[in-house]
């Protein structure tokens, strides 16, 4: 590869994190916050899902932000953590990966994406930076080499030919979980945020690789509707991505609790008949 290194800026540990910096902040009351986000791997692709609610302590911040972003046309992140964090290290990454682009004429993968983020985000451990981000995306069969060739070496006006090699193994869904103190973990299945027992709890029951698309799309709103029906600091909709060869394709945001009664009532209606 020729051009300049892939670079980017980091605090200095030594100027930014001394004396009071590095102490936590002290506040008059306990600010807690919570969120409900997720994504698996399946036969058709990556599904990637969240709520919709912002919370800060006890009180609902804003009932319809967006907790996955697209960052390229084949990945999103789903964030979790606090809200400023996120939406800053989301906007560094996505310049991250569009400067990658720009230098080398290819897109940087999702496994160099995520340890890229894990490098930037490690000086920050042990402060109050709190941001939790799962890679959901599909890399696509992407050129690794190129080689000249030359073909009439004996010609004193000798040409070449550019032989592009493709085929790298590392293309296919990929599913990475960063977290603000460095740590990088790969996966099929990953739930982040304080309702995420419940989501794990429905999606450990019927997971399985081969779900169809629309099997799977159910069993990912179920789940996170599950979980904001549960926890207090999760709610309102539920946002859905679902990643393929071909990119992502976004559904229509969906307020699930109207679902949630008329079940309770279709239930309640054949108990009483049976």
């Amino acid at each position: 590869m020729t051009g300049a290194p892939l670079s980017f800026s980091i605090p200095n540990s030594t100027t930014s994190f001394s004396g009071s910096a590095k102490r936590s902040v002290l506040r008059p009351f306990p600010m807690c916050h919570g969120t409900t986000t997720l994504g698996f791997i399946f036969q058709g692709g990556v599904i990637a899902a969240a709520d919709t609610r912002a919370s800060a302590g006890g009180l609902v911040a804003c009932p319809a932000v967006h907790k996955i972003t697209p960052l390229h046309s084949h990945l999103v992140v789903t964030s979790s953590g606090s809200g400023a964090d996120c939406m800053l290290w989301e906007r560094i990454l996505a310049r991250e990966i569009r400067l990658y682009q720009l230098r080398y004429k290819r897109r940087l993968s999702i496994r160099g994406t995520a340890k890229l983020l894990s490098f930037m985000l490690h000086p920050f451990k042990g402060t109050d930076v709190c941001v939790a981000l799962t890679l959901c995306g599909w890399d696509r069969d992407i050129p690794v080499d190129i080689i000249e060739i030359p073909i009439r070496a004996h010609s004193p006006t000798s040409q070449s030919t550019r032989i592009t090699k493709t085929g790298s193994t590392d293309c296919g869904p990929k599913l990475i979980y960063v977290c603000s103190d460095g740590a990088r973990l790969q996966g099929d299945v990953f739930s982040v945020g304080s309702g995420s027992p419940y989501a794990y709890g429905v999606l450990d029951g019927d997971l399985k690789w081969n779900l169809s698309v629309p099997e799977a799309i159910s069993l990912a709103r179920e789940a996170v509707f599950r979980a904001t029906h549960r926890d207090a600091y999760s709610g309102n909709n539920v946002d859905l991505f679902h990643i393929t060869a071909q990119g992502w394709h976004q559904r229509k945001r969906e307020d699930l609790k109207e679902e949630y009664y008329r079940k309770i009532k279709e239930t309640r209606h054949t108990n009483e008949s049976g």
